[in-house]
């Protein structure tokens, strides 16, 4: 039987840990790049080899299908760690500058260094990807780092623990388990970097806790990501498309799409091809949703309670349910549903729904469709459908959001080229390949003089020096 520790023990526990790293902190930022990939190939070999047991924790928590951990979980962190692998040299390599006739005699390079200690605080919706991704990023910069997985899927934080006490040793990488309380213990302390994945709310509480040490801060966020679908769009593969991007882990993605503004004049076929889709997804040989073994549940009461009010608020007030509305508290089921007639007094448009409910509204003009994203916070990510080059450059253009797709969904967090994160109420930061090795690190710029001087700027200044600087004001 396990005894909870007092607040006092837990921040003891997180108090020496921190310490223990900090003293390794200047070792691990020396590593060389050898180093670093021989770190993230262990790290690449064990999830490699343990797959199984991936699959069987994310079950447990929540019923997540095995294909949807194999995709959504482990390949988007074994393709991360083999293209840090591949890059990791160059991205290590001092990047050279040129000189401005200013610095005449000087050579200037950026060199990437380590930020030091790093906490990822990690969220339950992906518990091994969005614990163990910020840590490859981490890892490459030459960061030690604590991860703080979700108390809310206690299987999978097991595993993810299991993972780093298997690769690494203590003062490179380690796991606290808990509630609150020990994210209260770790956000008291001087950490240099931390990344957090979450909730806006919780986000400006973390980012609060960091500006007593003025730490640096990656928050990915969240929020409501539209989806807008003009008269030009390919109907039937667009619906398929948002079927399988807002059901995929049962609607508890972040960059999910959480709404969807369709052309008037594609309303009707919309909400049919959409029934289509989710009846070949989730529905095959004429079984309800709940058989399916492709869908997963909600990750526990509360958050089904919350959904149910959602749901229940919005018919309350008029919405219609198009599709689906059964649910089961037994089991934490919500059927994919979609919601017509909605508008921003209920609560399903006020928040981020973050589950299987979909609201579709309807625009007469392109304008007002993306006048009506403008009135919000923006997304974390945007989708745009549409044949006309026209129409999505001009949402591309008149919109602000962390990422924008056209005529797609969700891949962009997979691709290692482009820069993922979101904007103000999104998020702060960004990571995916290159870009999150350059969040645990200082990019910090060095100028060597090579010849020649400034001395001739020295005081007292000379009505000579008073000349000089005014031509280098107008021509340099």
């Amino acid at each position: 039987m396990n005894i909870p520790l007092t607040e006092e023990a837990i921040q003891q526990e997180a108090r020496l840990l921190f310490e223990k790293q900090r003293r390794f902190a200047p070792a691990m930022a020396q590593t060389t790049v050898k180093e670093r990939i021989e770190r993230l190939k262990r790290l690449l070999n064990y999830l490699t080899s343990h797959l199984e047991e991936a699959q069987e924790a994310t079950y447990k928590d929540f019923k997540k299908p095995a294909a949807e951990t194999l995709l959504g979980e482990m390949y988007v962190l074994t393709s991360e760690i083999k293209y840090t692998i591949k890059h990791l040299r160059r991205w290590m390599r001092p990047q050279k500058v040129a000189t401005p006739l200013s610095a005449l005699g000087t050579s200037a390079y950026i060199q990437y260094e380590a930020k030091g200690n790093a906490l990822i605080i990690s969220p339950w919706n992906y518990p091994i990807n969005l614990a163990l991704k910020p840590l490859i990023s981490a890892l490459a910069a030459g960061c030690v780092a604590i991860i703080k997985p979700s108390e809310l899927t206690p299987h999978s934080s097991a595993y993810v623990r299991k993972v780093v006490e298997a690769v690494f040793s203590a003062e490179e990488v380690a796991v606290m388990e808990g509630g609150v309380e020990v994210s209260q213990a770790l956000l008291a302390l001087p950490f240099n970097h931390i990344f957090f994945t979450g909730s806006p709310a919780v986000g400006k509480i973390v980012m609060k806790a960091a500006a007593e040490h003025l730490a640096s801060v990656t928050l990915e966020l969240g929020g409501k990501s539209p989806s807008i679908v003009d008269e030009t769009a390919d109907v039937a593969t667009t619906a398929q498309k948002i079927a399988w991007a807002k059901f995929l882990n049962n609607g508890q993605t972040c960059i999910a799409p959480d709404y969807v503004l369709v052309h008037s004049s594609v309303r009707s076929k919309f909400l049919d091809e959409f029934t289509k889709a989710v009846t070949t997804m989730y529905r095959p040989e004429g079984k309800e949703a709940e058989a399916s073994e492709s869908y997963a549940r909600i990750v526990n009461n509360r958050h089904f309670d919350r959904l149910k009010s959602y749901l229940d608020d919005a018919v309350e007030q008029g919405a219609v349910v198009e599709l689906g509305g059964k649910t089961n508290p037994a089991d934490n089921f919500i059927e994919p549903t979609v919601l017509s007639g909605v508008n921003d007094s209920m609560k399903v448009m006020q928040e981020e729904i973050f589950g299987p409910i979909l609201p579709v509204m309807e625009y007469e003009k392109l304008p007002d469709a993306v006048a009506y994203v403008n009135q919000h916070e923006k997304p974390l990510a945007l989708y745009v459908h549409s044949s006309s080059v026209a129409n999505a450059n001009y949402v591309l253009s008149n919109t602000s959001a962390g990422n924008a797709l056209v005529n797609d969904l969700l891949i962009h967090f997979g691709n290692h080229e482009i820069p993922f994160g979101g904007v103000n109420n999104s998020g702060i930061g960004k990571s995916n390949g290159f870009f999150g090795f350059q969040e645990f690190s200082n990019a910090k710029g060095i100028m060597k003089r090579k010849f020649g001087t400034t001395k001739f700027l020295y005081p007292p200044y000379t009505d000579k020096i008073k000349k000089l600087l005014n031509f280098m004001v107008k021509y340099m």
